[in-house]
């Protein structure tokens, strides 16, 4: 079942039933790899117990013991009370390396397949946007380009790029396509919907306001074959992430 959560589709024939500690495994996995690609960063409450059984269709005992790993290992840290919950404390432990191995390099041809998706997908998005787009779209994607702008610290980058990229499909007028957009982002990112944000390094800001302004003014000009380009080189980014933390565990893999 988690197999279907990444790929999206009938798990792999060699896989054999998962027993109960298996799939602790494979969340516990899931989960730091997503930390160290940048999914949640540090400081970041993860979802809530409630909401991770349902992402990545597993029982509560099991995203309970998962968790209780990351505590163990120092990744979370559990706070009590109004705002209380499973707060990332580091995006890398000794543990993180033998995760990030264990989750992505089984599926990494998939992975590859996913990111040329992706691409190929939201250049569709974004010249759909520019031929549709209307004066409300438009605003909103001037606020979130400002927020990004603005944003001081990653998580507010990180804020404001998703919502960006939600105007930008917003602006299509179809609903199917807003969808199709979430499903591909939450396949590339271990089964949550957010865009990676490796460390939060200064280069993919720098980059990603670049594109964002100029993929706002193609949209805005309404030149569709100019926003595509745009948005399938820009989505290069979080992919150029992810083999970033794979190519930091190959370096250190044990022989």
């Amino acid at each position: 079942m988690l197999d279907r959560v990444l790929l999206g589709g009938a798990p792999s024939p060699e896989l054999r039933p998962v027993r109960v500690a298996s799939a602790v495994d494979e969340v516990s996995d899931r989960l730091l790899t997503a930390i160290a690609v940048g999914d949640f960063l540090p400081g970041q409450r993860l979802p809530a117990e409630r909401e991770l059984t349902i992402l990545l269709k597993v029982s509560r005992p099991t995203v309970r013991e998962a968790i209780g790993r990351l505590q163990a290992v120092g990744v979370v840290e559990i706070r009590r009370g109004r705002n209380g919950g499973a707060y990332v404390r580091d995006s890398w432990t000794e543990s993180s390396a033998a995760a990030v191995r264990h989750t992505l390099l089984p599926r990494w041809t998939e992975f590859e397949q996913l990111f040329d998706l992706r691409g190929l997908v939201e250049g569709m998005v974004a010249a759909t946007a520019a031929r549709r787009r209307r004066p409300h779209d438009l605003e909103a994607m001037r606020e979130a380009l400002a927020a990004y702008l603005s944003a001081r610290t990653p998580r507010d980058e990180q804020t404001a790029d998703s919502a960006f990229h939600h105007a930008v499909c917003a602006a299509t007028g179809n609903p199917q396509i807003v969808t199709l957009s979430r499903d591909l982002l939450a396949r590339i990112s271990l089964g949550f919907p957010v865009e990676p944000w490796g460390k939060g390094e200064r280069t993919h800001f720098h980059q990603g306001s670049a594109d964002h302004k100029a993929l706002y003014e193609a949209i805005a000009a309404g030149e569709p074959e100019r926003a595509e380009e745009i948005a399938r080189d820009h989505f290069t980014i979080s992919a150029q992430m992810i083999r970033d933390v794979l190519e930091r565990v190959r370096a250190v893999e044990p022989p």
